[in-house]
């Protein structure tokens, strides 16, 4: 039985195992099965796939898209490009493994954010710096968007701190995005520490949480007249985008 799934810690917000069940049975994929694989600790993922003979993919979420890098034996050029892996294709011949890895975190993010992008946005604000927010730095990057991270603890000339956002820069700024889990299911009433009443009307802020659908950084901003999106789009265009890898010989 072909058998996909989900690794990272915890799995409580993820709604990947509903959207690959529903598919399944809406699409007739007899024999499919997709499981949830919470591993609190990155070490017990080759055990986990040398366990699970029939294991044929894996998607990769929050704390791992960055630090599975090492485990795996190939890169496609979007993630080499990115540095973090959201989607993992494993073949097998006898008892040799190969794990090839793969980013369509930004194929996602693209395909959501062309229904939103206007000619006037130059200029964006990524929370965040892990997996996800590399992705998105990716899709603004490739379309000569500006951005910067903003982090705790920057380092390196694309990042601020929290701190160091005045009320000029984010009232230019035309592009808010949240790449961090706060205020992900079950923590729905945490934030972002960021400057709400700076946010202007008319400025995009999407926060890439789904779950729930409008967190308090997308309630908060809606508040200051910005157009919020959140990352159910980007989730259902990523998946489906791992579907496609999965399924090739």
């Amino acid at each position: 039985m072909p058998l996909l799934g989900l690794i990272g810690y915890p799995l409580g917000h993820s709604f990947s195992k509903h959207y690959f069940k529903k598919k399944f049975e809406a699409e007739g994929l007899i024999g499919y099965d997709y499981r949830e694989f919470p591993l609190d600790n990155l070490a017990l993922f080759p055990g986990l796939v040398r366990s699970q003979p029939g294991l044929i993919g894996l998607n990769v979420t929050i704390p791992y898209k960055t630090s599975i890098l090492p485990f795996l034996d190939t890169l496609d050029d979007t993630a080499r490009a990115i540095s973090a892996v959201n989607t993992v294709k494993i073949s097998r011949s006898g008892n040799d493994l190969r794990l090839a890895g793969y980013n369509t975190d930004a194929y996602g993010f693209l395909s959501m954010f062309r229904t939103l992008h206007q000619p006037w946005h130059q200029q964006a604000l990524i929370l965040g710096t892990g997996g996800a927010a590399r992705a998105v730095r990716h899709v603004f990057n490739n379309l000569g968007i500006d951005c910067l991270f903003v982090s705790r603890c920057p380092s390196g000339k694309d990042q601020i701190s929290y701190s160091g956002l005045d009320e000029k820069r984010i009232k230019k700024t035309d592009i808010l995005v949240n790449a961090t889990p706060l205020g992900m299911f079950p923590h729905v009433l945490e934030s972002p520490d960021f400057h709400y009443d700076w946010i202007r009307t008319g400025q995009l802020v999407i926060d890439l949480i789904y779950n729930p659908p409008k967190t308090v950084f997308l309630q908060r901003a809606e508040e200051k007249g910005a157009v919020i999106c959140n990352g159910l789009e980007m989730f259902h265009q990523q998946a489906e985008s791992a579907w496609e890898i999965w399924k090739e010989e």
